[in-house]
């Protein structure tokens, strides 16, 4: 990790009842070459009894900024309604396609071929940067959360780094991701959804927490037909999947159905204040 990014933080201010937007800072990142803006959203002092906070991380960062995330936090800490929380925005770069998908395979057309190397930006450069930055101030309560492709990209971080992460938030996900065409005469949900064939075989992470959001508006795609929108459909059938490998649908999934929603960023502004909830409920 380059030295020169942590001197930024050395006279950070105190943080007070308001949540504090930093100024969003590049990250230098040797597996990507190339750099990352960051956003980090601090919670407002006193964070908890033991002084630390639980941590989520969130692809396409630049999206928080146009859904006034801070003012979001800021209204659920006012209500006493979740736990000091950091969460860290990561803007999505140039290459987005290329670096946020499956690490296992690309897709059908190529995109995702970056997101092993996105994937170890994460574990081996991000991660090590903020234990750096907060020192003893980070619980191991940690979660990922992303939305559209970047929630495609969180979900499989997630589950391949299970020993890292405790939660992952899909809002509105790729999960159609798919390595043949879905007009390709041989293709098959059961066989050519790439996440979904990766819960199904992978190994299991335990204890992991998922929460998924859809809207009914969310795309008009239904290639096969039966009245549901394909986002719907894929989603509900990774759920199942998950169901199928032992997660219990009651306490370890949570599904958020917006009636009229659609994909785009004031739809996920209303549905992350019922994540936070869910996932950050504050000890009362």
């Amino acid at each position: 990790m380059n030295s020169f990014f942590f001197p930024i933080f050395e006279n950070m201010p105190s943080v007070n009842r308001e949540i504090r937007t930093l100024e969003t800072l590049s990250l230098p990142s040797e597996i990507l070459e190339r750099n990352l803006l960051i956003d980090f959203y601090i919670p407002p002092e006193p964070f908890s009894s033991d002084g630390k906070f639980d941590v989520l991380l969130i692809n396409d960062g630049q999206d928080l900024q146009t859904m006034n995330f801070g003012s979001i936090l800021s209204k659920l800490y006012l209500a006493n309604a979740i736990r000091p929380l950091l969460c860290i925005g990561i803007h999505a770069g140039p290459l987005r396609k290329f670096e946020y998908g499956t690490a296992i395979s690309a897709d059908y057309k190529g995109r995702g071929n970056l997101a092993s190397r996105y994937m170890y930006f994460v574990t081996e450069e991000l991660i090590p940067a903020l234990r750096l930055l907060f020192p003893g101030k980070l619980n191991s309560r940690w979660a990922f959360a992303g939305f559209s492709l970047g929630g495609l990209s969180a979900l499989d971080i997630c589950w391949k780094q299970g020993g890292l992460f405790n939660m992952v938030a899909v809002f509105s996900g790729s999960l159609w991701w798919r390595a043949l065409d879905k007009d390709d005469p041989e293709y098959q949900d059961t066989h050519h959804r790439i996440m979904h064939n990766q819960i199904r075989d992978g190994q299991l992470v335990p204890g992991l927490k998922f929460f998924f959001e859809c809207g009914t508006a969310d795309e008009t795609e239904d290639r096969n037909g039966n009245g549901i929108i394909d986002s719907i459909d894929d989603t509900k059938d990774l759920m199942e999947t998950l169901v199928n490998r032992g997660y219990n649908p009651g306490t370890d999934i949570y599904y958020h159905e917006i009636d009229g929603g659609r994909h785009d960023t004031d739809t996920w502004a209303l549905a992350f204040p019922v994540f936070l909830k869910w996932g950050f409920k504050a000890e009362r």
